[in-house]
């Protein structure tokens, strides 16, 4: 049974500007930006770009929801909650075979929760995250 943590969407622009300076993490066909928001929130949030150089309307359309789709499977349980997500297509998304996708999403997901607990000051005691 998955974890029930209330996952929100991404949609305003000043949301995916403070996500892309903050840490960031590509695999294979998914890049991967997080940032904690530090507002003490039980929510993920999670946002998805394709940009045109992934093609026309059809294949970035087809790759946002392969996207979407990997992040409502893996997200409640690699997430961490009280960050916020973006998932950026990249060239090969539409045609990845969807196992590998998804392991290109968990490694990502996986890398960047280290790497945010590793930057967050109240954990470095090597204390588990709450």
């Amino acid at each position: 049974m998955e974890p029930q943590i209330p996952i929100e969407r991404l949609k305003i622009r000043p949301d995916f500007l403070a996500a892309a300076k903050a840490l960031a993490c590509a695999r294979g066909a998914v890049t991967a930006q997080a940032r904690d928001r530090r507002d003490g929130s039980p929510t993920i949030r999670i946002g998805f770009t394709a940009t045109k150089r992934i093609g026309n309307a059809v294949a970035r359309n087809r790759c946002k929801r392969r996207l979407r789709e990997a992040a409502r499977l893996l997200a409640p349980l690699h997430g961490r909650p009280g960050c916020d997500y973006v998932f950026i297509a990249r060239g090969g998304t539409a045609a990845r075979p969807w196992g590998r996708l998804l392991d290109d999403m968990k490694s990502a997901l996986i890398r960047l929760a280290a790497d945010l607990s590793a930057s967050d000051p109240t954990h470095s005691l090597g204390e588990p995250p709450p």
